[in-house]
């Protein structure tokens, strides 16, 4: 018989988390709804659920910051990401004619992201929302008739609500990037990427220092960010993605040399490269 595994995420039942979620654990997958990032990732660390799930960067908006905040705070690793086209839909009661919408709610991500098509609705009052799959459970709590959701066909599904619109993101190429969080490593099964934080000294050239111990390797950055080093103001912290396997004999001698370099160090772990999920 296959494990069930409860796998927390920040937001309501058909949010594109819980999509993110299913796409990655499939049919093991038992989501587990939670109000705020940092529930999911205290679900994690105190073994509650027995992984998290949450949005990290979207092609469009940039970096999720607190997840990276969380991700230093936290003793917890990465072991998985999946990257999720995001599309979205206007969603209304059954009986909601889309001529008769006179309020939509959703995140205001999603009302940015639908721009275009909000601007050829008329006399639309725009709302925004805690959450896109929220907005949708609300409408339907409340059986709000002339009101509408911005959110995913999962939504639609969970609260019986009808697809008045699909797609009506204004760039097709959206995609959200997810990790998933767990309180142990796992080894990577295929091609796989690191992820690690580390913080230099105060120094000339500290940074392109650390950088070239990648390049000396041929070590490829996918990505570097940065964000404040909460308790030390005006210090930085660097998020880095590297494309290869902690223990290659290259990025393990990058990481040791690196350590010598830093004042602050923190592997959060190997993976493999996502998928990406239409």
């Amino acid at each position: 018989m296959t494990k069930v595994l409860n796998i927390s995420f920040q937001g309501e039942y058909g949010a594109f988390s819980e999509q993110a979620a299913m796409a990655y654990f499939g049919n093991t997958c038992r989501p587990v709804p939670r109000v705020s990032f940092r529930d999911v990732f205290e679900d994690v660390h105190r073994k509650r659920s027995h992984a998290g799930i949450v949005p990290i960067e979207n092609s469009l908006f940039g970096s999720v910051h607190q997840n990276f905040d969380l991700l230093q705070e936290y003793p917890l690793h990465i072991i998985g990401e999946v990257k999720l086209r995001i599309r979205m839909n206007l969603l209304a009661l059954p009986s909601t004619p889309i001529k008769s919408i006179r309020d939509i709610y959703s995140h205001p991500q999603a009302l940015g992201q639908s721009d275009k098509f909000l601007r050829t609705l008329k006399n639309v009052t725009l709302h925004q929302y805690y959450d896109t799959a929220g907005a949708a459970k609300m409408i339907a709590t409340r059986q709000l008739s002339a009101a509408g959701a911005i959110a995913s066909i999962q939504a639609a599904k969970h609260y019986n609500l009808k697809v008045l619109k699909k797609g009506i993101e204004t760039d097709h190429r959206n995609f959200t990037r997810f990790i998933v969080l767990s309180p142990a490593l796992a080894p990577p099964q295929g091609h796989a990427k690191t992820s690690l934080i580390f913080a230099t000294r105060h120094v000339p050239g500290s940074l392109v220092s650390c950088l070239s111990l990648f390049a000396e390797r041929g070590v490829n950055i996918l990505k570097i960010e940065s964000r404040p080093f909460i308790g030390k103001p005006w210090e930085y912290l660097f998020f880095v993605d590297v494309g290869m396997n902690r223990r290659d004999p290259d990025l393990a001698s990058a990481i040791k040399e690196l350590a010598t370099h830093t004042t602050y160090l923190k592997i959060l772990g190997s993976y493999d490269i996502g998928k990406v999920v239409h």
